[in-house]
């Protein structure tokens, strides 16, 4: 049930070239290797980065990097000022029923 599916193996008939011809004087081991297969061409568009790009990179990740960094700042400071706040209350109405008790 848990076990993966892999797709099947590709079964394309692999060519091999012929081993060159060797005379007598040449050792078998200095025949030239096969050439590699040429690659298959993609259909995905390469991307040049030009200096004027990357700079526009590292600009809008640098701007990135602040927004957020200003984000996560401002809700830690609206975190530390509802705690403040909720301590502050506490404070007053703690004294206000420690007064009343009083009298």
């Amino acid at each position: 049930m848990f076990t993966p599916k892999y797709p099947p193996p590709d079964t394309a008939p692999v060519s091999v070239p012929a081993p060159a011809p060797t005379s007598d004087h040449t050792p078998a081991n200095l025949t030239p290797a096969p050439a590699p297969a040429p690659a298959p061409a993609s259909n995905r568009p390469t991307i040049q980065l030009t200096p004027g790009s990357t700079l526009a990179l590292v600009g809008g990740g640098t701007a990135v990097v602040l927004v957020v960094g200003a984000v996560l700042v401002s809700m830690l400071l609206a975190v530390a000022i509802t705690g403040m706040s909720v301590a502050v209350t506490a404070v007053v109405l703690r004294s206000l029923l420690n007064n009343q008790k009083g009298r």
